[in-house]
């Protein structure tokens, strides 16, 4: 067994918490935010300002074949990891594979895996083919397949599916996966802001210090510098409709950026846009939500009548490569430059990062490491 701080409780830093405390180690994470839940103002884990699309082809456009592959390890792990983190619940299946499109039973943490789809105009049509040539594997529809899909969709669109991508809700995870850490006794400290991750150790704004086996460094955009990490800011709406009709997610194919629209529930449903170069924190402007929500009513006219629940904003931490960081030593983990990738490469990225600390055996600074993945007797 092991004693381990990690410094950040995003997704990343509360998958490893709740992986290493079932694992049987001592575990404590220490994160700047007032508590775990979100505030929707820019600030704390990012990834409840996200979509949860696990979209490892459309990723593969921009990301190339190294966001995709692990995007599939991360969607062969997403089942196993909800399952357990659901628990059981009475008639209620956890991992959904059926197009109910029915709200998820309380306790339950939504993930849906039946494909996405890719819509263009035909306005568009130019720019999107430019698009799939670099997505081996979309399907093209005809109107016919694509109304069986998706009957709510506006007629006229062109439409692809990209099989086997799937969706989870960011919200119930993240709870989920800190309730499920704390009932395997990792401890969480609020409001602990952390300056330097070492080698076993952790140093803290307030100038206290942690020292134990394995420090491991999860802070997103606080782990700069020395990393050079820039924030890519998201935004996204939050709509309600009853009976919106949507099942999965979609893309839909623009010259200028790439909406989706992700639902939640029979009745929820969040409107999106991938990337934006800036690191304003500023809410979202009249110009951002009128162009979200016009391309998403084109797509589905009937959110015409949704109600607005939420407008959010954050920043994702990328590198200049967008492409996510991984590190390790004796005694120091590092994980960070998810990007928008967040919740599609984590699990992928956890398990390779305890993999390599299973196989290190040298002695750190406060002597042996114990290998992170063994579970004590």
């Amino acid at each position: 067994m092991a004693t381990i701080a990690i410094a950040g409780a995003g997704l990343a830093g509360r998958l490893l918490a709740w992986t290493l405390a079932r694992a049987g180690h001592r575990v404590e994470v220490f994160d700047a935010s007032p508590g775990p839940e979100p505030a929707f103002d820019a600030q704390g884990a990012a990834a409840f300002s996200a979509a949860g699309m696990l979209s490892p082809l459309a990723e593969q456009e921009q990301g190339g074949a190294e966001i995709a592959a692990l995007g599939w390890r991360s969607l062969a792990l997403w089942p196993d990891i909800v399952a357990s983190l659901s628990g059981p619940a009475p008639d209620s299946n956890p991992v959904s594979t059926s197009s109910s499109g029915s709200s998820p039973a309380p306790g339950t943490v939504p993930l849906r895996i039946e494909g996405s789809l890719l819509l263009s105009h035909r306005a568009d049509l130019g720019a999107a083919q430019r698009a799939l040539m670099r997505m081996p594997g979309a399907e093209p529809l005809d109107a016919d397949a694509l109304r069986a899909l998706e009957p709510m969709l506006a007629p006229g669109l062109r439409g692809w599916l990209l099989p086997r991508e799937g969706l989870i809700a960011p919200g119930p995870a993240m709870t989920a996966l800190h309730a499920g850490a704390t009932a395997a006794a990792a401890r969480w400290h609020w409001s602990r802001p952390v300056d330097q991750v070492l080698p076993g150790a952790l140093h803290f704004a307030d100038g206290g210090h942690w020292h134990g086996d394995w420090a491991i460094d999860a802070r997103g955009l606080g782990a700069r510098p020395p990393l050079p990490l820039r924030g890519v800011r998201g935004e996204i709406v939050t709509l309600s409709l009853p009976g919106h009709g949507l099942r999965r997610p979609v893309r839909l194919l623009h010259p200028r950026h790439r909406v989706y629209l992700v639902p939640r529930s029979d009745e929820e449903i969040v409107v999106g846009a991938s990337e934006i170069e800036s690191e304003d924190r500023s809410p979202v402007s009249l110009r951002s939500a009128v162009e979200l929500m016009a391309a998403a009513q084109s797509v589905l006219p009937a959110l015409s009548e949704a109600r607005i629940v939420r407008l959010d904003r954050h920043l994702r931490p990328a590198l200049p490569d967008n492409l996510p960081f991984t590190h390790h030593e004796p005694g120091l983990l590092r994980l960070n430059g998810l990007y928008r990738h967040g919740w599609l490469l984590a699990p992928a990225l956890v398990e390779r990062l305890l993999d390599m600390a299973r196989l290190a055996g040298q002695a750190g600074p406060a002597g042996p490491a114990a290998p992170l993945l063994e579970t004590s007797p």
